[in-house]
């Protein structure tokens, strides 16, 4: 009998599979991104609280919880149904997210330097902001049109029931319950102010 687990895209609906929540995972982070494009327009010091709400997001729901999944559940899947990770498309996702977390890492130092009343920090924010953004846009498409579908096609039904279980419950105690939803709130704060 096949688990029914919520979607994390927290509409209430059964997930049809791991692939269909990190797909859900990656809208929710598109609208961020689009809020973060918004805010590399404005003036940072008017903006700072957005800012700083969008690189919690960035960093907590994007990557420990999205990125989380991806590398210690759906790629390790994938790398035992055949699919390689060195030289192949996993190996390129992993380069990826670590050069998004390179970003990442920047953008909160010149948030601090900002803070600081450093003035040319806000260049170098925007300058990170705007290489995150192309980055994970284009890191998305490639996930949702080639190697989700790999997954798909690579890892039985059996094991992707068991794949729901183990997202429900990394959500439920490493991340804490109520995480996700809250998550999902500043999504939805950033995308109506922005």
């Amino acid at each position: 009998m096949e688990q029914s687990v919520e979607h994390g895209c927290g509409c209430g609906h059964a997930a049809a599979s791991p692939t269909q929540i990190l797909s859900d995972e990656h809208r929710v982070i598109e609208r961020v991104l689009n809020a973060l494009e918004t805010l590399t327009g404005r003036p940072v010091l008017e903006s700072l609280g957005d800012w700083k709400k969008a690189l919690e997001f960035v960093r907590n729901f994007a990557d420990a919880c999205h990125h989380f999944k991806e590398e210690q559940v759906l790629f390790p899947a994938m790398e035992e149904h055949g699919i390689p990770n060195q030289g192949g498309p996993i190996g390129m996702m992993l380069i990826e997210h670590e050069e998004g977390r390179g970003y990442v890492k920047a953008m909160a130092v010149a948030i601090a330097a900002v803070e600081g009343k450093d003035k040319t920090a806000s260049a170098s924010l925007v300058e990170n902001a705007r290489a995150y953004i192309r980055l994970l846009r284009e890191h998305i498409q490639k996930e949702d049109e080639i190697l989700y579908p790999m997954a798909e096609g690579a890892i039985p039904a059996a094991e992707q029931s068991a794949m729901l279980a183990w997202f429900a419950e990394h959500e439920a105690k490493d991340m804490g319950a109520g995480t996700h939803e809250r998550y999902l709130k500043i999504a939805e704060e950033l995308t109506s102010a922005l």
